[in-house]
Formats: C-alpha cells, sequence, structure tokens
C-alpha cells in the first residue's frame, strides 16, 4: 500500500529550508548561496535518459544563470560517486561538462526537507522539482514534474529575470513575459486612486489592469 501521509511543503516567500550536504564539488551549504540567487532543481536518478537531457539542458544554460547572478544545485538520492561517474559519461558521451555542483542526498535529509519525495511517485527517488531561492535565502518559486517528462531549462532563466524584474521595479509580469516587454503596474488599492489611474500615464485597459515599459 502507498503511503498516503502528507508532503511537507516548503513554503513561498518564507525562508528556504536550510541543509548543509555533500556534493561533488564538496560540502555545500544554504547559506553559502547568501548574496546570489540558487536554482535547486532535484533529478529522479543518475544515469537515466529524461534527467541527462535535462543536466545537459542546465549545463548549456549555466552562462546565462551566471549573468544574473544564479548559481545551479542539483540533487539526487544517489551517492557521490554515481553522480562523478554519470558527470563523466556525460561528457565522454555527449561532449558536455557539467560545472555545477550536485547534492548526493543519500539520507534524503534534503530531499525531505524540500518536499521532493512524492509517495504517489516514488518513495525512494525525488521527483523533478526545482526551487528558486533569492539572496536573503527566501524561496521566491518552486515548480514540480512529473518523472516522466522534462523541464524547460529556459523557463527557469526567463522566471528568474522576470523574479529578479519585479524586485527591482516593484511591478508584476504577465504570462510569458521576456526582457523587454512591457510590465504590469499594480493596480490602485482605493476608489480615488483608481479613479486617477486612466491619467497617470500608463496604457491602462481598465482601472486594475495598467502597463508601462520599463
Amino acid at each position: 500500500m502507498t503511503d498516503q501521509t502528507p508532503v511537507a511543503l516548503p513554503r513561498i516567500n518564507e525562508p528556504a529550508p536550510n541543509f548543509t550536504a555533500p556534493t561533488t564539488h564538496g560540502e555545500r551549504s544554504l547559506s553559502d548561496y547568501h548574496g546570489k540567487w540558487l536554482v535547486l532543481f532535484s533529478h529522479p536518478a543518475d544515469f537515466t535518459p529524461v534527467c541527462t537531457t535535462e543536466f545537459i539542458g542546465f549545463a548549456k544554460a549555466q552562462d546565462r544563470f551566471a549573468e544574473l547572478n544564479t548559481e545551479l544545485l542539483g540533487l539526487s538520492i544517489d551517492s557521490h560517486y554515481a553522480h562523478i561517474a554519470w558527470v563523466r559519461a556525460i561528457k565522454e558521451k555527449f561532449d558536455v561538462d557539467i560545472n555545477f555542483p550536485i547534492i548526493a542526498d543519500l539520507s534524503m535529509q534534503v530531499a525531505k526537507a524540500y518536499g521532493m519525495i512524492q509517495p504517489g511517485a516514488s518513495d525512494t527517488a525525488a521527483v523533478r522539482a526545482t526551487f528558486i531561492i533569492d539572496p536573503e535565502g527566501v524561496l521566491r518559486a518552486m515548480v514540480y514534474y512529473p518523472m516522466s517528462n522534462g523541464r524547460s531549462i529556459d523557463e527557469f532563466v526567463r522566471l528568474v529575470e522576470a523574479l529578479q524584474t519585479s524586485d527591482a521595479n516593484k511591478v508584476a509580469t504577465p504570462e510569458g513575459w521576456k526582457p523587454g516587454d512591457k510590465v504590469i503596474v499594480p493596480p490602485p488599492a482605493t476608489a480615488e486612486a483608481a479613479e486617477r489611474r486612466s491619467s497617470e500615464g500608463y496604457d491602462t485597459v481598465d482601472w486594475y489592469f495598467s502597463t508601462r515599459e520599463l
């Protein structure tokens, strides 16, 4: 019988669960990433085809993340020996270097703290979970994928860009937003402010929906 115990999930806009764990680049802690954005992502297992495509995708996008002051940190419930062997195999077979660390979470402590273990999928393997953590260690976004389907790495680059834009400009971003697109102005909070909105110079469709260029 499958364990139906609810999975405890971290919560957006609260401190991300702290951790210290062995990785392919030595021990890493959440505090090591203070002052940087962090994309922490789990995969079900080393030496599996979908996970291999995702790691190649993250590796190819690493420079784009670096331009956004963002580090990458992978995780699975495999040993660091398996991680090292897999990284070497990716280099040999696909000619792609994996230059970011991978947590060896054999104890499942990090995976459980972040809700990466989903009993409906597996009790012993992490699902494809992705967490974006800001420079203050606050969890800003989390996305879960099933084991059978790979993630879009471009979407996580876009999401980091969107989060940073919202923080810097106190705005929201619409569906599919990319740098250079208009952003959404926060809606008025009072009837008086709503009355003024159409004269404030924004591209206003209705009192609650206004956009502007950055």
